[in-house]
């Protein structure tokens, strides 16, 4: 297959020189990209030098793919890499990947030359369709991906993690006449929700901040220290009785929990937060999980330490954490539901804002019991 220049938005896409390696190697020192793709870790100079003059020519002259300097077009600045790292003729397949260099980002360079690549290849190869994927976590590949017009329908077992330790990720798919025009918005667009929650959970998990009672709290992410006091909780038979808890609740059990809360925050399906006291001691657990039917809802749920009980720490702690899920998240709406009997849980949603709007019958199954739950809403003006 014989090189070729793109020329489209703005960009200069053209096969790699070796006068390149430089650029190369000094953007692969970037820790986002030595994170989410699997450049060699560290990156040396050899390694630009194999890339630029072996790999990419030898990708164009076997038919296997077609990578792409990509440049600015006026300037001919090197402000990142796109291409189709590997193409299957008998499906007539590709998947597209590419990085920006670090002094080039926010300037929408990924989005074009992928669009560029992605119309190329289907007018030029002739290709039925592109492949993305990208490790779960990855928020900004992912929102790449969507302006390029990728429907991400699912998850795959990743063949070649990246070394963050979640051999999961995100996959998705483009075909002929899903590819937006250059300069066209597109989908998850500036000011969208997919943009606003890519640039939240493509960052580590915030800390936010409440006052009870004089008292100074914080809802944090959850670390290994937690664990015991988890455990503790877990086993109080308050919390076995009103919560879903395994039981008898083991230390195996509180590892597994920290795992999930660390890969739904890479997922971006949902925010758990540890509510500490003054001296940062867990006080419980409160979560904010996105509803995958409706994007503007979303439900908690919340566990208070023995302890830490009746001090009116829950209402501060959910009130602080809903202003966030409203603010950031753009929600419209947050339900809360407890089973029917649970009323200090349903006391900690009313003294927050939340209006009970009714009892559901049998509505769920506990312990292997269908029980009644009641269910309350919040809205932004409740807040106000």
């Amino acid at each position: 297959m014989e090189p070729v220049e793109i020329t489209e938005d703005g960009l200069l896409l053209r096969p790699w020189r070796p006068t390149d390696a430089a650029d190369v190697h000094r953007a692969c020192q970037d820790p986002d990209i030595q994170r989410w793709t699997t450049v060699p870790r560290p990156y040396l100079p050899e390694h630009a030098s194999g890339f630029v003059t072996e790999l990419s020519g030898r990708a164009w002259a076997e038919g296997s793919g077609a990578l792409f300097a990509v440049c600015d077009a006026a300037t001919g600045e090197l402000l990142g890499s796109c291409g189709l790292v590997s193409i299957d003729r008998g499906l007539d397949s590709a998947e597209l990947g590419y990085w920006t260099a670090p002094w080039a980002r926010g300037r929408g360079v990924a989005v074009r030359a992928s669009r560029a690549v992605s119309r190329w290849a289907f007018d030029a190869l002739k290709l039925r369709r592109l492949v993305w994927q990208a490790e779960l976590g990855n928020h900004a590949s992912r929102l790449v991906a969507l302006r390029t017009g990728f429907r991400i329908g699912g998850e795959l077992r990743l063949a070649h993690s990246t070394g963050g330790g979640r051999p999961d990720g995100w996959v998705g798919s483009l075909l002929p006449g899903e590819v937006p025009d250059p300069g066209e918005v597109g989908p998850a667009g500036p000011g969208t929700l997919d943009a606003r929650r890519a640039a939240v959970f493509g960052r580590p998990q915030p800390t936010l901040f409440a006052t009870a009672a004089g008292a100074e709290l914080r809802l944090r992410p959850m670390e290994e220290r937690d664990l015991d006091d988890v455990v503790t909780t877990c086993q109080d038979l308050d919390t076995v009785r009103w919560t879903s808890v395994p039981h008898p609740y083991q230390r195996t059990d509180a590892d597994g929990y920290l795992n999930f809360v660390r890969d739904s925050w890479a997922r971006g399906t949902s925010g758990c937060f540890v509510i500490a006291g003054p001296d940062d001691r867990f006080a419980g657990t409160i979560d904010l999980r996105l509803q995958p039917t409706d994007p503007l809802l979303a439900d908690v749920g919340f566990m208070t330490a023995p302890y830490a009980r009746g001090r009116g720490w829950m209402p501060a702690a959910l009130v602080a954490l809903a202003a966030w899920g409203f603010t950031t998240l753009g929600l419209a709406r947050i339900e809360w539901s407890a089973n029917v009997g649970n009323a200090a849980s349903r006391r900690a949603a009313e003294k927050a804002g939340f209006t009970v709007e009714g009892t559901l019958r049998g509505a769920l199954t506990h312990r292997g019991k269908r029980v009644d739950i009641w269910r309350a809403g919040l809205l932004a003006e409740d807040l106000a």
